[in-house]
């Protein structure tokens, strides 16, 4: 299967083969995550945006986040809080969001 000039382009600037980017097609299959990725960093888009997802929030019922990243650090330790610390957090980020929702 020859693949049209948007496919070549898009092969070129990603660095992924023509000929992965054409099994995709051939076969019906879908890239993996780390092609993924490429394919997004090389179109300044998201994931989310990708796959044609309106609200980013609600796609998925997990997170993926980068190890030994702010977010990481902050999971991690919500996670080792006793669960008494953890509602006093949850409580206190409702708080938050309320300040927030009254400024609006």
């Amino acid at each position: 299967m020859r693949l049209t000039r948007k496919w070549e382009e898009l092969a070129e600037k990603t660095g992924i083969s023509p000929s992965t980017i054409s099994d995709w097609k051939r076969k019906k299959t879908n890239p993996s995550a780390d092609k993924l990725k490429i394919i997004c960093d090389v179109l300044g888009i998201s994931l989310y945006e990708l796959l044609g997802e309106q609200d980013s929030r609600r796609v998925m019922d997990y997170v993926v986040v980068n190890r030994e990243s702010e977010d990481d650090l902050l999971l991690e330790t919500y996670h080792a809080l006793p669960e008494a610390h953890r509602e006093r957090v949850n409580g206190y980020l409702q708080a938050l969001r309320d300040l927030g929702n009254d400024k609006n």
